[in-house]
């Protein structure tokens, strides 16, 4: 059966282009005759706000959308994410990085390749690694590339891809070759939070059946590293379809950091669901 998603963070309300990304998932799978799932990707301990979840689940039901339940909140679950972390350690894919922000910026200016590969620092020296662990250190667990390459063999490595529904921010539609290096070795257990965005994504979108991953093209090249973490794990490879981002009236796209006008705000201005709906394009029956 179709199934898709919207999942959120509860960092601060919704606003127009959530709705949309909303709206245009659900329509796709209420025409599909399929299923429509809410998620809340709450693992952020430092952004993520009870009172924020409790603003989406009003937004969207103002919307008129409905969803499956129980609602699967990330921070729940931490315990499987570890397991999977657990595995991908023990297969010697992931290694410990001490380095701050600071010092991988630091490091750029001296990288010998391309940005798009600038952020592979690699492990420490073994001396080096032994000795922040002494000192107590915070770390966070990194996928070497080097590592997933020569675990899959150059055969599976060249040969992945993914399906593109809709069309990525240059464009690309249709079979889409996968470029692990796009994402450098990427973060997949944050110091603070024991995980990252991009696996819990890959580890919640298999155990959920999301065989139709929408959403926004600011996620698209998130793909290329979320196709190679399905691919260690076994797990299935969802069809993509990224839709382009909603802009407001200055060209901008709609951002929380941009502090755009939420939700709560126009319809406290008076603005109905219909209104709204009508404006980004979906009408009231969906």
């Amino acid at each position: 059966m179709f199934a898709t998603r919207f999942a959120p963070s509860p960092t601060g309300r919704l606003h127009k282009g959530h709705a949309f990304s909303a709206l245009t998932a659900w329509t796709a799978a209420r025409r599909a005759g399929g299923r429509f799932v809410l998620r809340i990707e709450d693992i952020d301990p430092t952004r993520c706000r009870p009172e924020f979840e409790v603003g989406i689940l009003e937004d969207l039901a103002w919307l008129g959308l409905d969803w499956e339940t129980p609602v699967r909140r990330q921070s729940a679950h931490l315990d499987d994410y570890a397991a999977v972390l657990d595995h991908l350690r023990r297969q010697g894919l992931l290694y410990r990085c001490f380095r701050t922000r600071k010092d991988i910026l630091d490091g750029l200016g001296d990288a010998p390749h391309g940005a798009m590969e600038a952020v592979r620092p690699g492990p420490h020296a073994a001396e080096e690694e032994a000795r922040f662990l002494d000192e107590g250190r915070p770390f966070a667990w990194r996928l070497s590339l080097d590592r997933a390459r020569q675990a899959l063999g150059e055969a599976v490595w060249r040969g992945l891809t993914f399906v593109e529904e809709g069309t990525g921010p240059g464009g690309e539609t249709g079979v889409i070759q996968v470029r692990p290096e796009a994402g450098g070795d990427v973060v997949l257990a944050r110091k603070d939070a024991g995980v990252a965005y991009h696996l819990a994504v890959a580890h919640d979108d298999a155990v959920q059946g999301i065989d139709h991953v929408i959403r926004g093209q600011d996620l698209f090249e998130a793909t290329h590293v979320q196709r190679l973490i399905q691919t260690l794990m076994g797990w299935p490879s969802p069809v993509y379809r990224h839709h382009p981002l909603l802009t407001g009236p200055d060209g901008r796209r709609y951002a929380k950091r941009d502090r755009s006008v939420t939700l709560a705000e126009l319809r406290a201005g008076g603005l109905t669901a219909e209104t709204l709906r009508a404006e980004l394009g979906f009408s009231s029956d969906g």
